[in-house]
């Protein structure tokens, strides 16, 4: 999950002021934390109670599972997210982190993978990545291509956890989510700022596929322009369970974060290391 965190706080500062190269400095005074940490925080805090609820019911209730799961991403999204009500959230969203009743929306931004990755990094059965990433998106992103677009990610994130090669990886994403029938090269000069699931995903997972590490991950999804922090963030999140993420890196990225913050990120790699 750090990897997403790592993508957002480095592309932070390009997402208005594109940089279409891969020489830059990483971390800077101008870099920041977005939405996109904030709410991957939130479906993390979800995630982990879900995870215990379900430790603790009898055999055979998953549907009890996935519905705590889903109740949980709403209260921690909205809970969390009214902390910082000034940390780059859209319209929509943030009218729905401070309603009183609040409902999905239809929607396929790119908000629904940004902030996905703790079920590609929780869940033990493609299954459990299928339906737990359903039910913490919906709440908001309940649009078929919102779902897809979440789905998508927590699936090659899954798959780098469990060993699959880029080949296995792409050839998952090709079938079943996503044409990856470009390169970064390719599309760089051109492509210009969306912040829809179907146009910023398969950038960010192609950009994964083409790096050759960690760092260069996340340097060629800045590369890419548009809607850098959450592209970044995406691509971050699979190459972390690919690569690992530097510990120097790691260790940068955590200066950004809050107290509150980083003890939910704490608290994370207890549960996912127990």
């Amino acid at each position: 999950m750090i990897g997403a965190i790592v993508g957002d706080i480095v592309g932070s500062r390009f997402e208005f002021n594109n940089y279409r190269n891969k020489n830059f400095e990483l971390f800077t005074g101008d870099c920041k934390v977005t939405d996109d940490s904030i709410m991957t925080l939130a479906v993390a805090k979800a995630v982990m109670e879900a995870r215990r609820i379900r430790k603790s019911a009898p055999d055979g209730c998953d549907s009890e599972y996935y519905a705590a799961a889903e109740r949980l991403a709403v209260k921690y999204m909205q809970q969390i997210g009214r902390r910082y009500p000034n940390c780059g959230y859209g319209g929509r969203f943030i009218h729905w982190v401070f309603s009183d009743t609040p409902q999905p929306y239809n929607s396929f931004g790119n908000g629904a993978a940004m902030r996905i990755s703790p079920v590609g990094f929780a869940s033990e059965t493609e299954e459990e990545v299928i339906r737990l990433s359903r039910a913490v998106t919906g709440v908001t992103h309940n649009h078929p291509e919102g779902i897809k677009g979440a789905e998508a990610v927590a699936m090659a994130i899954f798959m780098a956890r469990k060993g699959y090669s880029k080949k296995e990886i792409r050839d998952r994403i090709v079938k079943d989510y996503y044409s990856l029938d470009f390169t970064i090269d390719e599309i760089r000069s051109t492509y210009e700022f969306n912040e829809t699931c179907q146009n910023t995903v398969p950038q960010a997972i192609e950009a994964f596929l083409e790096a050759e590490s960690f760092e260069d991950a996340i340097r060629t999804a800045v590369s890419v322009g548009g809607d850098s922090d959450t592209i970044a963030a995406i691509t971050g999140s699979i190459a972390e369970a690919y690569y690992g993420v530097p510990e120097d890196v790691k260790n940068r990225a955590l200066t950004y974060l809050d107290v509150d913050l980083r003890n939910i990120l704490e608290e994370w790699y207890s549960f996912s290391y127990n």
